[in-house]
């Protein structure tokens, strides 16, 4: 199966703006996973949850009907990170729609940095999606959460094929660390991350967050499939076989998964 990985740079506060691109780019796709960064429809550097307010969307919301139905008419799994208005609370999150219209959501785990007085930790945990027509298993993280080897063991341990990640990724270790993930748990993982930089005033000082792009997919040998440049715009794509994360043995004798002593584990 063909995924594609949207790396683009959302506009900070125009949630309308990023919606149609998106509808946009979505529109012109066809028979393929398609996914977007974290908070592709909101811009990230957000200091309040008032502030952010205007621009977080509920999960009924008609840009999520209107993505549905583009995901049926082109075949499409798409997924996209965006904030999430959920009764009193504003969640940073990641839709995942299959083309049966089906639609699934995360909330991320572990939030970064001034996301902690923006957004309510996530409380949906690691679950792992399957399409049988594709004969795929799907599961997702956001940016952050590569920290932490326990949120894409937990996916590998459900059986997931495919490790989503929308990101908005700053610092440089990132990518080292995703490939180990894929590497450790023999799973696909695509790490969908935009560009460009924002900039706010944080008690008189100022602060500018530059993202790395480097929009990235790993083969479960740790082998980079595709990726782009850490400066622009881009749309990368490569054909994946999901069936070749379900064997967790490397020789005659050893199995990544059977091979663990979780009585061993703190």
């Amino acid at each position: 199966m063909k995924i594609t990985l949207v790396q683009n740079n959302p506009i900070f506060e125009s949630k309308i703006e990023n919606t149609n691109n998106i509808l946009r780019v979505c529109s012109n796709e066809s028979n393929s996973i398609i996914v977007f960064p974290e908070l592709t429809t909101s811009g990230y550097f957000y200091l309040s949850v008032k502030e952010i307010g205007n621009n977080a969307i509920s999960q009924n919301d008609d840009f999520f009907n209107k993505l549905k139905e583009i995901a049926i008419t082109n075949q499409l799994i798409i997924c996209l990170g965006y904030a999430e208005k959920s009764e009193n609370n504003i969640f940073n999150s990641a839709a995942l729609i299959f083309p049966n219209g089906s639609f699934h959501n995360y909330r991320k785990t572990h939030l970064f940095y001034k996301e902690k007085y923006v957004f309510s930790q996530g409380d949906t945990g690691f679950n792992v999606f399957e399409y049988k027509p594709l004969d795929v298993k799907i599961g997702v993280m956001i940016c952050y959460d590569w920290r932490f080897p326990e949120a894409a063991r937990s996916l590998a341990l459900q059986g997931v094929d495919l490790i989503l990640c929308p990101s908005n990724l700053v610092t440089d270790l990132w990518f080292d660390v995703m490939k180990a993930r894929a590497i450790e748990n023999n799973v696909f993982i695509a790490v969908a991350n935009r560009i460009g930089t924002e900039t706010r005033e944080i008690n008189g000082e100022i602060e500018t967050l530059k993202f790395k792009g480097q929009s990235v997919i790993f083969s479960p040998k740790g082998d980079t499939l595709a990726i782009a440049s850490a400066d622009e715009k881009a749309m990368i794509s490569c054909a994946i076989e999901p069936f070749e994360t379900r064997n967790k043995a490397f020789n005659s004798e050893n199995d990544i998964f059977l091979d663990r002593r979780p009585d061993m584990y703190l």
